[in-house]
């Protein structure tokens, strides 16, 4: 997704550098508590990681952009209404060793990534392999992935990849807003929203690495 760059995003997001995270950073530090971890990769204009921190305020929570203007645009939601249990981190999902412990997530989330719908793409999407060997080495034993995408190609290619791969599936939807069970608990995103109002079908897993197979 193409984003025209806000004019002194940079300053703005310096001014802020408590809730906008930019290099490597001891969380226990950042939250000043060792509450459980979860990780939104992609986090987009911060309407789902905002929701999930606002619903859950015994996690903390860190929602994940490469692009400055869209954590910009969520900082300003956060700023509106604050919450202590929540972060924003700028880099890329290849980078998140760099800024996460092994095992110490509980939960991280993929919502609504970018399909990279050329087959020469494949490893570009959040759910290829190299992808997964990031999630596998963060996520702590018992802790799971979740995506959504509305996007029937990617979904399918990811319930694939990630079944190749090792991982055990929880739980698959191919509608999720007629699910009553799941959306429960259910935060919509921004492009949820948009999607399902259009009439589109949600799709939505969750699945976990083996925990014989997760090393510390």
């Amino acid at each position: 997704m193409r984003v025209r760059k806000r004019k002194g995003v940079a300053e703005f997001l310096a001014a802020h550098s408590d809730k906008v995270i930019t290099a490597p950073a001891d969380w226990t530090v950042v939250f000043g508590n060792q509450k459980p971890l979860q990780i939104e990769v992609g986090c987009g204009k911060g309407d789902f990681i905002l929701g999930m921190a606002a619903k859950y305020p015994e996690v903390n929570f860190v929602g994940i952009d490469l692009q400055e203007t869209v954590i910009s645009w969520a900082l300003d939601k956060l700023l509106e209404a604050p919450l202590p249990n929540v972060r924003f981190l700028l880099t890329n999902g290849a980078a998140l060793t760099a800024y996460f412990a092994a095992h110490s997530v509980s939960q991280m989330y993929l919502n609504f990534s970018d399909p990279w719908p050329k087959t020469r793409h494949a490893k570009r999407r959040l759910t290829a392999d190299s992808f997964l060997a990031i999630y596998k080495e963060l996520l702590s034993v018992d802790g799971a992935l979740t995506f959504k995408t509305d996007n029937q190609g990617l979904f399918e290619w990811s319930l694939s990849n990630m079944s190749q791969y090792g991982m055990t599936l929880d739980s698959v939807s191919l509608d999720l807003h007629r699910n009553p069970e799941l959306m429960e608990n259910n935060v919509e995103t921004e492009y949820e929203r948009k999607f399902s109002r259009k009439g589109q079908p949600i799709f939505r897993l969750a699945a976990r690495f083996e925990a014989g197979d997760v090393r510390a």
